[in-house]
């Protein structure tokens, strides 16, 4: 064999060696991205869930005192107008 052909191979054999590294290297990459990508849907779910259970607590005290004022209507419609009995 010849210097040029054992130059080529030597050529050959270090760009595969290069081209399974940097493939290495890229699938390294893509599962972290993975990783980060679930722990950001989680993160995101989660502060969804915490939207929806703080979205309607500020009318809890509206719906406290609309529930007294309809008791207080209710009351007033169980007792008697004339207030004698039947």
């Amino acid at each position: 064999m010849s210097t040029n052909q054992t130059l080529w191979w030597v050529t050959l054999a270090f760009g595969l060696v290069v081209a399974l590294v940097v493939w290495g290297l890229l699938e390294a990459l893509r599962r972290t991205v993975l990783e980060v990508e679930r722990a950001v849907d989680d993160v995101w779910t989660m502060g969804k869930r915490v939207a929806q259970n703080t979205a309607t607590s500020h009318v809890l005290a509206t719906t406290k005192e609309r529930g007294g004022e309809l008791l207080e209507e209710l009351e007033q419609h169980r007792t008697p107008a004339g207030g004698g009995g039947q």
